[in-house]
């Protein structure tokens, strides 16, 4: 198998998303040329919009239609491309539970079939720490030989989806030894945006600059810069010997009270609704009964869990933000 070099293609999935953006930033910025995909043709101006905050793209991106859902566009999305970084992940758009979990394997097995028939190098797919946590805390730190099991009671169908959709992607390619495959698996991610759109754990950080929730649950979050894990997918795709390997990529964990701290202290006025008060875990359970949100956090509630990040920083050079200037960075560009 060959690496992408500089200059060849490398096809990006979900071009509209927050890690998808700043990827496509990254490889523009090494002499890539970049190819993505949207769900339809009307977003590609909010690509270009996003994209074009940081790094003028011109004719080096290119932007296609393709959905997770359907078969159509992948074929023509991955032809010629050296390498494919498979980030989109499907929001649900109603679909319940099931149609969530089928949306995030099915999806990810039309991407590396299209990768594997377009002859591609490499897939770096991001995956998730949802998919390497035990439902117990470890004496140790969780590691990459790490999985969740997505038959235990109460997971969460996001959580349930990011595990059997890196199952079905590594039971995948082994079948097809001429693309290796990379995972890489973030906490929550956290950083400066592109855009409003597709906010995923940053709609955290809006919701405390908005005042909610109005008292703090005790809830860790073990936190992934997103310029880091852009720069990260880049490296994965990049290092030979990184293939065939799953990472865990974050850097430290917050409590949600250090959050609003971290908040406070980089925006001063402009964090004034940002709560201190602390959530009793009695309370927390009972919003679990009307907060969706909130229920898939509950088997988390009070508990911290150590992973090991050795193998992201010998392999991929991991040297991870501080946590609380990725918080405050995130603030900053919500509220600009």
């Amino acid at each position: 198998m060959r690496m992408a070099a500089m200059g060849e293609t490398v096809l990006v999935t979900g071009g509209t998303g927050f890690v998808a953006g700043w990827t496509i930033v990254e490889l523009l910025k090494r002499g890539y040329q970049v190819r993505t995909t949207v769900r339809s043709a009307a977003r590609e101006a909010d690509v270009r919009r996003a994209v074009g905050r940081e790094v003028e793209a011109g004719e080096r991106l290119g932007v296609v239609v393709a959905d997770l859902t359907a078969d159509a566009g992948w074929d023509e999305a991955a032809a010629g491309c050296a390498s494919v970084l498979h980030i989109a992940s499907p929001l649900g758009n109603g679909a319940g539970d099931a149609g969530l979990i089928a949306a995030a394997r099915d999806g990810t097995l039309r991407v590396l079939g299209a990768a594997v028939r377009a002859g591609a190098g490499r897939v770096v797919m991001t995956s998730s720490t949802a998919a390497c946590t035990p439902a117990e805390p470890l004496a140790r730190a969780i590691d990459e030989a790490d999985w969740t099991d997505p038959d235990q009671p109460g997971l969460a169908a996001y959580r349930r989806s990011k595990v059997l959709a890196e199952r079905a992607a590594w039971d995948f390619m082994a079948s097809a030894p001429q693309t290796s495959l990379v995972t890489l698996l973030p906490g929550a991610i956290f950083g400066p945006v592109l855009s409003r759109d597709q906010l995923g754990s940053v709609g955290i950080i809006q919701r405390l600059l908005q005042g909610q929730p109005p008292a703090l649950p005790r809830l860790a979050f073990n936190i992934t810069d997103v310029r880091d894990l852009a720069a990260l997918h880049v490296r994965a795709m990049e290092t030979p010997q990184a293939g065939g390997q799953r990472f865990i990529v974050m850097g430290e964990a917050l409590w949600y009270g250090e959050v609003a701290k971290a908040l406070k202290a980089r925006l001063g006025a402009k964090a004034a609704k940002v709560p201190t008060a602390s959530m009793p875990d009695l309370v927390a359970r009972g919003l679990a009964a009307a907060s969706p949100q909130m229920k898939a956090l509950l088997p988390l509630l009070g508990r911290t869990q150590a992973f090991s990040t050795q193998k992201a920083r010998e392999v991929l050079g991991f040297a991870p933000r501080p946590a609380e200037q990725t918080v405050g960075d995130c603030g900053a560009s919500l509220v600009d």
